[in-house]
């Protein structure tokens, strides 16, 4: 758990205003890497509020740019399925000067990384989020062979789910898989990724995680923090 001063890494966090789990990619990070977080409107799951997310970004990217951290990260999944990568990276980068990444950006390098062509999904999203997410993999070339969802109304609710639950949905996924995606920045996920693993055999991608293997590979830090699965463990790099 990095606790601390960024001396080796500042990284500024556009984080959903109702998530909980902000906090997630801070406990995974090694010593010396900070995340500054600045929340992003977002009080519902639909699909509606992921494009609306990012309606005001540039205002709240600059809150980010004041801390002169080296890279910008917006860290919710779906706001990126919807809103574009690129374009989300673009406006932030044209307004503060920063270089930005996406979560679903940084899943898809992982999945690259790992080999992951066929995968297991879990989410906690609605079935319209679900399906923009599941078209968005196919472009990209990643079959959902296997999945389970515990759709939620609300970002609270998401995060309210608890760790264990899944560890069990994990298991009941089909076996022929490359790799477990749990798609969500805002659910409690890192205390059973590396149980996930034991359990399942499969490497497990999932949003904070993904997004802080990216910003560390971004940033050229090369520290690596055990405990959370094979992705962080470096097993990909």
């Amino acid at each position: 758990m990095s606790l601390g001063f960024g001396s080796r890494a500042r990284i500024g966090h556009l984080y959903p205003s109702g998530g909980l789990c902000d906090y997630e990619i801070q406990l995974m990070a090694p010593a010396g890497v900070q995340f500054v977080t600045t929340r992003l409107p977002f009080r519902d799951t639909s699909i509606a509020s992921d494009h609306a997310i990012i309606d005001d970004l540039e205002r709240h990217a600059a809150l980010l740019a004041d801390a002169r951290v080296s890279l910008i990260a917006l860290n919710c999944t779906a706001a990126g399925v919807v809103g574009g990568a690129g374009t989300i990276n673009a406006r932030i980068e044209a307004s503060t000067g920063i270089p930005a990444v996406t979560t679903i950006e940084a899943v898809m390098a992982a999945c690259r990384a790992a080999g992951a062509r066929r995968v297991g999904l879990l989410t906690p999203y609605r079935a319209e989020v679900v399906s923009a997410e599941k078209l968005f993999l196919q472009t990209e070339g990643i079959s959902v062979v296997s999945e389970a969802h515990l759709p939620q109304a609300t970002p609270v609710e998401q995060a309210e789910i608890a760790p264990a639950r899944w560890l069990q949905l994990a298991r009941e996924l089909d076996a022929d898989i490359d790799a477990i995606l749990v798609s969500c920045a805002g659910i409690q996920l890192a205390t059973v990724i590396a149980s996930i693993e034991a359990a399942t055999g499969k490497p497990v991608i999932c949003s904070n995680g993904a997004m802080l293997w990216y910003c560390l590979s971004r940033l050229r830090v090369e520290a690596r923090p055990p405990g959370y699965g094979a992705l962080l463990a470096g097993r990909f790099d």
